[in-house]
């Protein structure tokens, strides 16, 4: 029987259609402005905390919409922006400047709902306001890092090879390495070239320069642009703000925007660690009172502690942060706080290759910070102070190799906040914000109106024309345009990572218009099969059938191009092609499968006379 759909496809075309509308649904519910609460390095929130924040609220009169508290960290919904904004200043104040205190838009999603996934669409710094930093990284730091390990590599090597030299350091025109007779000189310098291909050697008399040449110069810093993107991703990821963007931006440039957060200090508090670790031993038979009066012994570097002890390390670096591929904290066999970390090969072998004989000893693990002072140097490169300070002391149980444990950990909540700081990475080069801007929600949400507008305007045009000129059948199309537009919101609702922005919402504009072009060409078919005489089930039929390689095709090359648009372009372009995408697919769905579904429901199998279209 012509134009008759089993029912297995009829229920699946309402299936899909249900789900889409299902994940499309908490887009409804819209967000609450909302306090994000979190603890710096050297403090900790507890449910207590919220208790505190609780009663503190509730005596000033400024009432909480909802609470959380979760994976340490404390969420204050309110109902609007004005208790949002005094309940800041309150909190910040009762709770100190060892807490970060964030202003957020946090989706006011059903509990059911949230619980199999769903969530709003995440919308981008144009529509829902936030901050955006531009940041410059220091390449001559990186450098100097890169030339500092190179001097502890030439170190070891020379020493395996039992080759002798009288000194060695990284100076202003590279590192320079000072033998005592030119035969050791000749053997080292033959022995560091096969290992090192990409430096430059040259001798003069006993000493050795060794430089980088332009091309590992161009790959250190690539290497540090690269590393401090993943690193700062991370960082922002750990502490809790959702779908950053970071990217690159020229030779040593870094963009950073944080959609939904409006506190600008807090943002430079997340993005202004740039911080790193490096791994030392702790100094054996050294005099630490002389090294307190001014006295360090040669080899050794004194540190403090974060309680302000004065610590003793050796100089040697035996490993930086960024070997670290993963940090877990946990117990012991003792039930003692600890923290596993994974490295990489590279970091595996080295921490092996210096452990072999150090069991029994201890290893401090360093946090150095670097802040930008604001200033710049004669080269323009911007100026920074450095704090070094010593979060953990254990003792190597074992040779340590590609994964091992920190133990020696004060409390469960230390274990956590060294493993967040060991998974989130230490930077190559330390950063400075060159750039900064804040986008209000209120110009957000004006764009999001005026798309909104165009959206609406453009639909109702399409209804309107479709209603008229096609009649019953225009309004089947009105409603599959309304389908596609659930499942298009439905869709990027449920992808991961999928934002959309001003140019997003061009795209789905565009989509509306397109999305009637499939039952346009379906419509004038079936018309021209009913004035060849066809009868109304023959002509319905033969529509569909040889409208779709029509429509097919043209949608094909529309996809196309929204690919290569998607594959080179960045931003704005990617935003506006995933929404093409997306639109081009839901939309060959709902005109070709959807709307015959609702036809072959209506007139399918039936003997009509006379077809309203």
């Amino acid at each position: 029987m012509l134009n008759k759909y089993p029912l297995w496809k009829s229920l699946m075309v309402v299936f899909i259609i249900s789900i889409g509308a299902l994940y499309a649904l908490p887009n409804v519910f819209g967000e609450d402005p909302a306090l994000q609460i979190s603890a710096g390095r050297n403090a900790e929130v507890t449910a207590n905390t919220l208790s505190q924040l609780q009663d503190a609220l509730e005596e000033k009169g400024l009432a909480l919409k909802r609470s959380e508290f979760e994976n340490g960290q404390i969420l204050l919904r309110f109902n609007n922006g004005e208790d949002q904004l005094v309940a800041k200043e309150l909190v910040a104040k009762e709770l100190g400047q060892n807490y970060f205190v964030a202003l957020n838009l946090a989706p006011a999603t059903p509990d059911w709902l949230a619980s199999i996934g769903g969530s709003p669409m995440k919308l981008g710094l144009d529509l829902r306001g936030g901050v955006h930093f531009l940041m410059e990284v220091d390449m001559s730091e990186a450098i100097r890092k890169q030339e500092t390990q190179l001097v502890t590599d030439f170190r070891s090597d020379l020493r395996e090879q039992r080759l002798r030299y009288s000194g060695i350091r990284a100076g202003a025109k590279g590192i320079e390495i000072r033998f005592r007779d030119e035969d050791t000189l000749y053997k080292a310098e033959d022995f560091l070239k096969q290992r090192n291909p990409n430096l430059v050697f040259e001798d003069d008399g006993l000493n050795l320069l060794v430089t980088m040449s332009e091309a590992y110069l161009s790959e250190v810093q690539k290497y540090a642009l690269a590393q401090n993107i993943t690193i700062l991703r991370n960082r922002v990821n750990e502490l809790g703000v959702a779908e950053p963007v970071v990217q690159q931006q020229g030779a040593n440039r870094i963009v950073v925007e944080l959609p939904g957060v409006q506190d600008t200090a807090r943002a430079k508090e997340i993005l202004g660690a740039t911080a790193t670790l490096e791994f030392r031993l702790v100094s054996e038979g050294a005099d630490l009172n002389a090294a307190i009066n001014g006295r360090v012994p040669p080899g050794s570097e004194l540190f403090q502690s974060a309680d302000g002890r004065p610590v003793l390390l050796d100089k040697r670096v035996i490993l930086t942060g960024d070997h670290i591929t993963g940090a877990q904290s946990g117990f012991s066999e003792t039930s003692q706080p600890q923290v596993s970390i994974n490295l990489d090969a590279t970091g595996g072998n080295k921490m092996a290759d210096f452990t072999r004989d150090k069991i029994g000893k201890a290893m401090a693990t360093v946090f150095i910070e670097y802040k930008s002072t604001g200033k710049r140097n004669a080269d323009g490169s911007p100026q920074f102070t450095k704090h070094e300070e010593v979060i953990n002391t254990a003792t190597i149980q074992a040779r340590l190799g590609r994964s091992f444990r920190i133990t020696g950990i004060d409390s469960p909540q230390e274990s956590q906040k060294l493993a967040l700081l060991l998974r989130a990475g230490a930077l190559i080069a330390p950063i400075t914000i060159v750039q900064e801007s804040t986008i209000g929600p209120s110009m957000g949400q004006e764009n999001i109106d005026n798309g909104m507008a165009a959206m609406v305007s453009g639909l109702l045009a399409v209804i309107i024309f479709m209603g008229i000129y096609y009649r019953k059948f225009g309004v089947i199309s009105v409603g599959a345009l309304v389908a596609n537009m659930v499942l298009m919101v439905g869709i990027m609702s449920m992808i991961p990572g999928a934002t959309l922005t001003m140019p997003g919402i061009a795209g789905i504009v565009l989509t509306v218009g397109m999305a009637v072009d499939g039952n346009v060409l379906i419509f004038e078919r079936i018309r021209e099969e009913l004035k060849a005489g066809r009868s109304v089930q023959q002509a319905i039929h033969e529509g569909y059938a040889n409208a779709l390689s029509t429509i097919a095709d043209a949608n094909i090359t529309t996809l196309l191009t929204a690919l290569i648009l998607f594959s080179v372009g960045t931003g704005p372009v990617k935003g506006f092609a995933v929404t093409l995408m997306i639109g081009i697919a839901t939309s060959m769905f709902t005109a070709i499968v959807g709307t015959r579904a609702v036809v072959n429901a209506l007139w399918g199998g039936k003997r009509i006379k006379k077809l309203s279209i």
